[in-house]
């Protein structure tokens, strides 16, 4: 059975290049628009991996990945950033909330493959 993965990012574009890069590795994505819109479809189906920007509209990757924390299903689930932002403190603060790993944008897809193989295989 394909691996589920669930890729939030504000952007439309970066959400389609993820998910084209994704599902031709046969991966399965659903898509969300921000982090309220990514909460809501993990609480309808436990995913695998979910990937995440951090700067978005309604809530943000941290308050997102804090409130998947907080869920039992998701305690270990392993969620990856993927931002523009590149500083350590927020680096920090993304580990702090529960980041598993941390990719700056704009992401290589070859990288993203290795990376999300690495973590679910």
């Amino acid at each position: 059975m394909a691996k589920t993965i669930l890729a939030i990012d504000d952007s439309a574009s970066i959400r389609q290049m993820v998910s084209f890069t994704l599902k031709s590795s046969g991966y399965e994505v659903t898509e969300a628009v921000d982090g309220m819109d990514g909460l809501d479809k993990a609480k309808t189906k436990t995913f695998n991996l979910i990937l995440s920007d951090q700067n978005m509209p309604r809530m943000d990757g941290l308050t997102m990945i804090k409130n998947l924390r907080a869920m039992p299903q998701y305690k270990a689930v392993p969620i990856l950033m993927l931002t523009t932002e590149s500083s350590d403190a927020m680096k920090q603060q993304g580990r702090a909330a529960g980041a598993t790993g941390w990719l700056v944008k704009p992401f290589d897809p070859q990288k993203l493959i290795e990376v999300v193989k690495k973590v679910i295989g």
